[in-house]
Parts: structure tokens; C-alpha cells; sequence
């Protein structure tokens, strides 16, 4: 097979006419921004539900238009430009942030062809073999927002803020990319239309169990979203990288990140839950289910889905440490995702050779899924006493942890040592002088 012939399903491509993808991009632009508005409003009433409070209820029918207002003052705030700060580079970190959220939604199906004012055109803006690569390369071109502007800014606090935010974005992005191979073994094609096509008769999300659910832990740590909002941690770098931002480009930074959250969400449904086909295969006693302009009900529907993840996780969970977040991305969902792989192409394989009947495939699959889960129990068991042992090793007394004395003991005329033995009692332990 040549790899540059275009595949008969990628055809309706390329042949709509000029104010149709002109219409298709103001229509994704809109779908965007509003959908962005709901989503802010959403999380802060699901949020307050959850701490029993009632959140926005003033602005507009329950409190709707609580986020355009919100948006309104951020527009009109004045705009604070640091004098340390790199002005060129100030300015445009929030633009290459929120550029690439919003491009990443072109080659996302919402729908089959329908007649859009008498043209028969798919709806989605575009395609191509190589659809979802593109939306990884893309969305990784956001991240340079991100250092960018966190350098650019002058400031301690915003620098590290983004070195969190690129390392942490690099590291679950290979998790991300990794968990979808899995999926382009499956569906054959890495084009999101075809992908939509192959999961006719059964979702991905099913199927490939594993991939799903590594994906879904690496789509939130990629969007820095709680309990993975490390780069924006209040705690230690008071907001992250846009700590020196205000007014629109404070705005802009808040945008991509709740239009990434979108995108990751509708990749999720357009890889693992069928994309814009009915749930629960309604479309077998409902032959219009999967027709017309249908289909878009059912795509926003399990996008929502993904959202409400979102929120929940955000209102129940703490924020991790950053180490342990790191080694969870690198140490655990990276070697998994690598057997996972492993053991999916070679299934793949014995079941086009025929080396495998239906009958024992399930349980080739359940003995692989054992020796992998006891691995890692194992090895995070030994890791666990390991780090037992040396905090053990740190606490004096049963006190604090705290670091060991150099050799040689301290410094003359340098500062005694605090050794915290309890919350309550600091003591300080002076040396005798020779």
C-alpha cells in the first residue's frame, strides 16, 4: 500500500466550498468560546454543590451569565506590565498559548454529512491520515505558551511556574501518545474520522480498558488541571506562570486552558467512546439515531461527561507533591502503557495468523493483566519501605525530618542548627566552641 494515496474515507475532504469552511470555522470559534463560559459556570456550581454552597445566582438565569461578566471585567481591568518584564515575548506567550487550543478542533468529527444550506458537507472542518499526530503536535506547540511566558515575566515565582508546566506537560504527553497506539493497532488509521468509523459495533473504551484509563489520568495532568495543577500551586508559587499577568491576557491564559480541557475531552470521545455515535446503541431500535444533525447531541454529551471528570476531580481531590507526580507519570503509566502496547500488537498478530481462537484470547489477556498488576504492586511495595526507611533515617528522636550535618560537624561562627522535635518546642543546639 503506497502511504501517500489518500484513503477512499478521507475523499469528502478538501471539496466544500469557500463559505462553508469559512461558516465551519466561525461555528467551531463560537462552540468554543461558549462552551468555555459553561464550563466555568458549571464547575463553580457543581463545586459549590459539593461544599455546600450555592455559588452563581445572579447574573442571568441561574446565575449564567455569571461568567460573561467575569469575562467583561477582565477586559476592562488595566493592564499591568511588569518593568523586569520582556515586553515583546510578555505579549505574545498568551496568544501561542491559546492559539493552538483553539486549531486542535479542526480535525475533531461532530457529526456524519448533513445538508448545510442545501451543500452536502461532513461536519468537521477537515481531515487527514494523519489526524491525531496532528492534534498532539499542535496542542504541544501551547506549551511554549506557557515557559514563555512564565521567562518572560521576570519574576522567580512565574519561572519556575513554567518549568513545572513544560516538564509536567512533557512527561504525561508521552503517557498520552503511548496510550493511543493501542488505539491506531485497533482502528487501523490514524484519521479521527475513520477511527469514529472503526468503533461501529464496539467502543475502544471497552476494549482497550487500560488505554482508556491511562489516558484519562494523562489528559488531566497535561491540561494542569487539580490534583495536577502543580504549575499554578497557590501554596508554593503563588499562581504559577501568569502570577504577573492581568486583565486580557490573564483572560487569554484562562481560556486555553478550559478550550485544552475541551479538546482533550472530545479527543477522549473520539478515540475510546465512539465519537458522535449514539450511546448505548440506540441507533438499533432508533434508525435515525446516527443521522442528520443527531449526532451532535450525543458528541457534546459524552464531552460533558469528560468535564464533569474534570470538576469532580478538582472538588475531592488534594493536590499531589510534585516529585511524586513526576515519578507516577514516568515510573508507572510510561512502563505500563509499554506492556500494554506489547501485549496488544501481539494479540493483534496471533489473530490475523490464526494462532488464536476467540475462546483463549480472554484469557491470554487476563493472565498478561495478572503478571503486569503483580509487578507493580511489588515494585511499588519495595519503594514504599525504601522511602519509609529514609524519612525513618531523617527524623531524630521521632521528631521532624530534617537533613544531616555535613561531616565534620557545623561551621565555627556559622548558625547553630534548629532541630524540630515537636510542633510545640524548638530547640537550638549550639556547639561547644574549641
Amino acid at each position: 500500500m503506497n502511504p501517500f494515496v489518500v484513503d477512499e474515507g478521507l475523499q469528502a475532504f478538501g471539496q466544500d466550498k469557500w463559505w462553508v469552511v469559512g461558516a465551519k470555522v466561525l461555528l467551531i470559534f463560537l462552540i468554543l468560546v461558549l462552551l468555555t463560559l459553561f464550563n466555568i459556570w458549571a464547575e463553580r456550581r457543581v463545586v459549590a454543590r459539593m461544599q455546600h454552597r450555592i455559588g452563581p445566582n445572579r447574573n442571568g438565569p441561574f446565575g449564567l451569565l455569571q461568567s460573561l461578566a467575569d469575562g467583561a471585567k477582565l477586559m476592562f481591568k488595566e493592564d499591568i506590565l511588569p518593568k523586569a518584564a520582556d515586553k515583546v515575548v510578555f505579549v505574545l506567550a498568551p496568544i501561542i498559548a491559546v492559539v493552538p487550543a483553539f486549531v486542535t478542533f479542526s480535525v475533531i468529527p461532530f457529526g456524519p454529512e448533513v445538508n448545510f444550506f442545501g451543500e452536502r458537507t461532513p461536519l468537521q472542518l477537515t481531515d487527514m491520515p494523519v489526524a491525531v499526530l496532528f492534534v498532539m503536535a499542535v496542542a504541544s506547540i501551547g506549551i511554549y505558551g506557557l515557559v514563555l511566558g512564565g521567562w518572560s515575566s521576570g519574576s522567580t515565582y512565574s519561572l519556575l511556574g513554567g518549568l513545572r508546566s513544560s516538564a509536567q506537560m512533557i512527561s504525561y504527553e508521552v503517557a498520552m501518545g503511548l496510550a493511543l497506539v493501542a488505539v491506531f493497532l485497533y482502528a487501523g488509521s490514524m484519521s479521527t474520522s475513520e477511527i469514529v468509523a472503526a468503533q461501529e459495533d464496539l467502543w475502544f473504551g471497552l476494549i482497550l480498558i487500560p488505554s482508556f484509563v491511562i489516558y484519562t489520568i494523562a489528559m488531566v495532568g497535561e491540561t494542569n488541571r487539580a490534583p495536577f495543577d502543580l504549575p499554578e500551586a497557590e501554596g508554593e508559587l503563588v499562581g504559577g506562570f501568569h502570577t504577573e499577568y492581568s486583565s486580557i491576557k490573564f483572560a487569554l491564559f484562562f481560556l486555553a486552558e478550559y478550550v485544552n480541557m475541551a479538546t482533550v475531552s472530545a479527543l477522549a470521545t473520539t478515540l475510546f467512546l465512539g465519537g458522535w455515535r449514539a450511546p448505548f446503541w440506540i441507533d438499533e431500535f432508533w434508525a435515525g439515531a446516527n443521522q442528520g444533525y443527531w449526532p451532535v447531541l450525543w458528541f457534546f454529551g459524552k464531552v460533558l461527561f469528560f468535564i464533569f471528570i474534570f470538576i469532580w476531580l478538582r472538588g475531592s481531590l488534594p493536590r499531589l507533591r510534585y516529585d511524586q507526580f513526576m515519578a507516577f507519570g514516568w515510573k508507572v503509566l510510561i512502563p505500563i502503557s509499554l506492556v500494554w502496547i506489547v501485549a496488544v500488537a501481539t494479540l493483534r498478530v496471533a489473530r490475523t495468523e490464526g494462532w488464536l481462537d476467540n475462546d483463549n484470547v480472554p484469557i491470554v489477556v487476563g493472565v498478561a493483566l495478572v503478571v503486569v498488576l503483580g509487578l507493580f504492586f511489588i515494585g511499588g511495595k519495595e519503594s514504599d519501605d525504601a522511602d519509609d526507611q529514609a524519612d525513618a533515617d531523617l527524623a531524630p528522636r521521632g521528631g521532624f525530618p530534617t537533613p544531616p550535618m555535613p561531616a565534620g560537624g557545623p561551621v565555627r561562627g556559622a548558625a547553630a542548627p534548629l532541630v524540630f522535635d515537636s510542633p510545640a518546642r524548638v530547640s537550638t543546639v549550639a556547639g561547644e566552641e574549641a
